[in-house]
Formats: structure tokens, sequence, C-alpha cells
């Protein structure tokens, strides 16, 4: 079998931005910041005068058949892809020219340069939460913060207890959870929690995590942290618009003939719709039953930070 037929190179995608951003998370900018530090990690990692067994060179460096991922662009690109694609490794190997076996040892090769290198740059997220305070002093970060839970799909447990500990009720498969804390500012991924059962719920895990925030902060956080207050913290949390005339139970007020509101139609107790001044209902308060009620204020999304290989690291 031919493993050279397709082969994806840095030189083929560096002139199409928008293919290189889809396959690798990082703009044709980033890359080039984020290469020079990767060229030392690897340097640092496997010198030059050694082999990759670490022993001594029988020959000068350079020499020799030259591999396919040669040059470190071509290693960068090669990382990238992977962790942006999540690909089988037999489908990773196709597109740059290698096999399974050749495949495999560039990934577990890489993934401890490319980690040195984010560290470098201070891009990495911390993941001890006491440490998110100072972690934040010594980055170009806001002060406005967003927290959210992420769930992944995985492998269904074959043990009983594992699969109702991973079992998500509201993925309703078995899923993997991080907490994720967000610089809402810069998209920087300030903090990522450790790996929980997909069956905690979300501030039970920010509860666990113990995350110390820099004072004068704000929180915007979804129903799933209700009730989560961190001190020295103004937390925003998205509610539904409160009802004029509308009792705590949320019981829709009715007229003397024993009328209920739905929407934009009104029927009383045969069923029979009723016009304004029938049920005796002002015609300016019609629009509080007339509008689509319980609209909630969802997070922003930001794919381009999750989906960024910085968070699989």
């Amino acid at each position: 079998m031919a493993y050279t037929l397709l082969m994806l190179t840095y030189d083929e995608l560096k002139d199409r931005p928008r293919e290189f951003l889809a396959v690798t998370g990082l703009t044709l900018a980033e890359f080039a910041q984020l290469l020079p530090a990767f060229q030392t990690a690897y340097a640092q990692r496997i010198p030059a005068h050694l082999t990759v067994e670490g022993k001594e060179r029988q020959r000068r460096p350079g020499a020799g058949s030259k591999g396919i991922l040669s040059r470190p662009e071509d290693r960068l690109l090669f990382i990238l892809v992977y962790l942006k694609t999540n690909p089988l490794q037999v489908s990773q190997g196709l597109q740059f020219g290698l096999s399974q076996a050749q495949t495999n040892y560039w990934i577990h090769c890489l993934l401890p340069v490319l980690r040195v290198a984010l560290a470098d740059l201070h891009m990495l997220p911390t993941r001890d939460g006491t440490q998110v305070a100072a972690h934040l002093r010594t980055t170009e970060s806001t002060l406005e913060l967003a927290i959210d839970g992420t769930e992944r799909r995985r492998q269904r447990p074959q043990d009983a207890e594992a699969q109702r500990r991973h079992y998500s009720g509201k993925k309703k498969t078995h899923t993997d959870k991080n907490i994720v804390l967000i610089d809402e500012a810069t998209g920087r991924i300030i903090y990522l929690g450790p790996t929980e059962a997909g069956s905690k719920h979300d501030k039970k895990a920010a509860d666990e995590a113990a995350i110390i925030y820099p004072e004068q902060a704000t929180l915007d956080q979804d129903a799933g942290f209700q009730g989560y207050a961190p001190a020295h913290v103004v937390a925003h949390q998205p509610k539904k618009s409160a009802w004029p005339g509308v009792q705590c139970r949320r019981q829709v007020p009715e007229s003397d003939r024993g009328q209920c509101a739905h929407r934009s139609r009104t029927r009383d107790l045969w069923h029979q719709t009723l016009s304004d001044r029938e049920r005796g209902v002002a015609p300016d308060q019609m629009r509080h039953f007339r509008s689509h009620h319980g609209n909630r204020l969802w997070l922003a999304q930001l794919a381009h930070i999750l989906s960024a290989p910085f968070a699989r690291l």
C-alpha cells in the first residue's frame, strides 16, 4: 500500500487560510507565533547530536534519507490537525503519507513538545483552581470571566456502577465532563478542571474545584450553576423575565368568567374563543400574553476556543 499518494503539507495549506484554520484551529499568524517555541521545545527533547532513541549519531545531522515530517512546520501541522479533527490513527497517517505505526510514534513524540511550547508562551490553562487568581495576574487577562461545564462522549463502560456514574441525563449518553473558565474579552481558557463523570452536576464540580477568583471579577454562568456564588465575585445568571401581575407560583391571572390566557389565544371554560373586550383585558396588556415567554439568555458560544488544541492537552 502506498502512503504517499495524498500528503498534507504546510506548503500546500499556507496559501489557503480558510482550510488552514478549519483543520488546525489556528490562523497563519497564530501558527507563525507558535512555531519558534515549538522548534525550541523539539530541539530540547531530541537534540541534533542524538537519534530519536537517545544514542549518539554516527553521521552528521541531515545526512541520509529525509523523513516525511523532516521540517518543523510539517511536524506542528501534523499534531495540530490530529488535535483539531481527532481522527483515527490510520486516517491521520493517510493524510500525511505515514503508516499507522509511524503515526502512533509521532503523536506520542510531538504531544509533549507542543505542551512545552504552549507553556513557554503562557497559553496553557491552569489545572489548579486555587491558582486562578495568580494565573490571571501573570497573563494578559481581564476580570470578565465565564464558567461552564463541557461534556464529551466516551465509550460505554462495561462495569454497571461505572455506567451509572458516567451516564449523563442531559446528553442521554455516557460522557466525561470538565469545568472550563474563560476570559470573555480575549477568549482564552483560564482554568481547565479535572475530568469528572458525566452524571456529576456542574455546580458540584465547581464547588469541588475550589476556584479562587480575583476581587471585583464578574462571572457569567448558566442555570447549571444555580446557587454558585464565590466570594468577591459579581455573578450574572440568566433568568426568565417576570410577567406583570403574575404570582410567584407562575399562575396566569383569571377573570370573573374563569378565563385563562394561553399565548395569543384565549378560551373560556366552554373552549370558546373570546375577544379582548369580552375577557376584560386591557389592550395595552395583551402584549404580555402574546409575547414568547421564557426566552433565556445563554452565554456566547466560543467554538474557536473549545475546538482549539489547548483544551485537549
